[in-house]
């Protein structure tokens, strides 16, 4: 153990960090590449669906998702399955943690207690920064907007357009952690994110492409059985405008910012390539010495729309070069599946992000962080 972590303290050795990670994005992604700077090893405690459900409500992703999912964030050391929601000492030392760390939020159990105020009473507890611009509450509330604008004919479609509204760009809000300011992407959080080298003259570079929207447990998957066909992953993706050209609708959910650092948090991959072209041309395979392009047969998209890009194969350079690879990554998850468990539980969705909202409004009150309205 040496250095100092962010806080100006000395690191720990093995550090904790947990949570519900419901939706993997990379502002968890980045609460964890922060917690690792805390410590040599990096243990995250993952809770299960029965703790999630009493506490906040139901998860969209069960937990064997969500342990793969932690599981594959290149910082993460070691999952624990089961964590319980109330991070306690005994916790702590269980696992031979030296402290834990969490974002600058807060998370409060079913009857409104702080969920660290144990190990913080106890000074084993570290903060770092949480990531503005993103969070699960503000993702499920761009998909219900989504939903109800294009998927639903329900007589009362302009309530419910505005109470997705509410859940998206928080306006009604009143959480100063829920709240959901836009994300401004900068060349700093890519690097952050970034692996940074460049690939080896005696690399087998690999290329796949996609939109990788809701990045989730398939394109998990899907990376892990590409990056077994060389050395070095590159991956391509598509800008939002080719999305929402094959797509449609309000498609991507995620800017191709947030679509970039969700990709590149994960072990898989070495590099991206921002607004990738559509059809895999030669100029990409020269330009990166590409030795395989691979392609999941089991993450198509099942909703795409008529458009000109239809009648193009984007494989065809590769086929030709004899490059070409199909695999199947083993998940039947797509972006569309999540939309739809969304879609399938929607009133429970609105009134889990209600509640939690006004949850934390009222511990805010409490703690004067936010006027409270005359």
């Amino acid at each position: 153990m040496s250095g100092l972590a962010p806080d100006g303290l000395p690191k720990g050795n093995r550090v904790w960090a947990d949570g519900c990670y419901d939706m993997v994005h990379f502002g968890h992604a980045n609460q964890l590449r922060q917690a690792k700077q805390f410590g040599q090893k990096l243990i995250v405690g993952v809770h299960n669906d029965e703790e999630i459900r009493l506490h906040k409500g139901p998860p969209v992703f069960n937990e064997e998702e969500r342990y793969r999912m932690v599981a594959g964030i290149k910082w993460v050391d070691e999952v624990v399955v089961n964590a319980p929601y109330v991070t306690t000492v005994e916790t702590l030392d269980k696992y031979q943690c030296d402290f834990c760390i969490h974002g600058d939020d807060i998370t409060l159990t079913a009857d409104g207690k702080d969920t660290y105020q144990e190990v913080k009473d106890n000074k084993r507890y570290r903060e770092c920064k949480r990531t503005c611009g993103v969070s699960t509450t503000d993702l499920v509330g761009r998909m219900l907007l989504l939903t109800k604008n294009h998927h639903t004919q329900d007589e009362h479609i302009e309530q419910h357009v505005e109470r997705a509204r509410s859940l998206s760009t928080d306006n009604v809000a009143m959480s100063p952690w829920t709240r959901v300011s836009r994300f401004i992407p900068t060349t700093t959080t890519i690097l952050e994110f970034a692996e940074g080298r460049p690939p080896k003259p005696t690399d087998k570079v690999v290329y796949v492409t996609g939109s990788f929207d809701l990045f989730h447990i398939g394109h998990l998957s899907f990376l892990e059985k590409a990056k077994e066909f060389g050395d070095y992953l590159i991956v391509g993706i598509l800008s939002d405008q080719t999305v929402n050209q094959y797509k449609g609708s309000n498609h991507p959910i995620m800017s191709i910012h947030e679509r970039v650092l969700s990709v590149l948090a994960y072990k898989p991959v070495n590099e991206v390539v921002f607004g990738a072209p559509y059809e895999i041309t030669s100029d990409i395979l020269d330009q990166f010495n590409v030795k395989a392009v691979i392609n999941g047969f089991r993450d198509r998209d099942s909703s795409i729309v008529n458009c000109p890009l239809t009648s193009i194969d984007p494989f065809a350079e590769a086929k030709r070069r004899g490059i070409y690879h199909e695999v199947d990554s083993g998940s039947d998850m797509t972006t569309d599946l999540i939309i739809d468990r969304i879609i399938n539980h929607r009133l429970e969705y609105e009134t889990r992000n209600k509640k939690k909202e006004k949850k934390e409004a009222d511990v805010a009150k409490a703690l004067n962080l936010i006027k409270v309205e005359e």
